[in-house]
């Protein structure tokens, strides 16, 4: 069994239901921030699934220069704090540099180590010595067993709170593939795992200037991650992603989330019921 996390009023992991990260990839403004996180609470209430809020404030890995990023640190942890405060929910977003990690801890309930920089030790050491639970993606070119050294570096700078999330892996050109083995491999390494169900959908680069995605397969990958067993999912929600500044091919709609998740939550307990 998976250790457990609390943050605020959610639990993460152990014998706890399924978890919820969702929220834009980017923080487009505090008004969508603030619709997004009001009505998946609403609808994670209504099922009983905890909720966390994620938006990123700055999008450093995006395909082209001009590419839209987010607001910055400080308007975009301005943000965040408006959508802890109002809706009363924990939030997330994710760290690129070090510098950036104490200022964005006054902030954020979890910090986020996007997967490119999953082994970049200096980051996750910082992150880990804030004591705030960290949640790291999970690289798109790593073996799932060698999370294994990337938790050690967390918990040996004195921090068990930490949260794997698997997000695909490379296959070949603007591909990705998950394969379900891995959430099991890394849920034995004790910690709770979620799953990225919009990310593994995405075409990296695939339309070029910016990354593609196939997001008629969210369901079906949501379905298999939680019969395999997780602990959570990871989605990025959006209330129209066709015309969302950052990743609307892979994000799901905003209107369609409650029959995706009570199809996963229906599902989970099923799951549970036969381990």
């Amino acid at each position: 069994m998976t250790r457990t996390i609390r943050v605020n009023d959610v639990v993460i992991g152990g014998d706890a239901p399924l978890a919820v990260i969702a929220g834009p990839c980017v923080i487009e403004s505090r008004d969508l921030c603030l619709r997004v996180a009001t009505e998946t609470q609403a609808i994670c209430e209504r099922l009983g699934l905890g909720y966390v809020f994620k938006a990123s404030f700055d999008k450093a890995n995006r395909s082209a220069l001009g590419n839209f990023r987010g607001p910055g640190l400080e308007e975009g942890l301005c943000i965040l704090a408006d959508v802890r405060r109002e809706v009363g929910v924990p939030v997330l977003t994710d760290v690129h540099e070090v510098a950036q990690v104490e200022p964005t801890a006054e902030v954020v309930d979890i910090l986020q180590i996007p997967a490119f920089l999953c082994r970049q030790t200096d980051l996750l050491v910082a992150a880990a010595r804030t004591g705030r639970c960290v949640n790291v993606k999970k690289g798109q070119f790593l073996a799932p067993w060698d999370m294994k050294n990337v938790v050690e570096k967390i918990t040996g700078s004195g921090n068990e709170q930490v949260i794997l999330t698997e997000r695909g892996s490379s296959f070949g050109y603007n591909t990705l593939v998950v394969d379900m083995r891995g959430l099991a491999i890394q849920r034995s390494l004790g910690v709770p795992v979620i799953f990225d169900a919009t990310h593994s959908v995405q075409e990296p680069g695939g339309l070029g200037s910016a990354s593609g995605g196939k997001r008629h397969f969210v369901p079906t990958l949501t379905r298999a991650a939680v019969a395999a067993g997780v602990d959570g999912l990871f989605l990025e929600i959006h209330p129209d992603p066709d015309q969302g500044l950052c990743d609307g091919p892979n994000m799901w709609p905003l209107g369609r989330l409650e029959e995706l998740l009570t199809q996963a939550r229906d599902l989970d307990a099923l799951a549970r019921a036969w381990k």
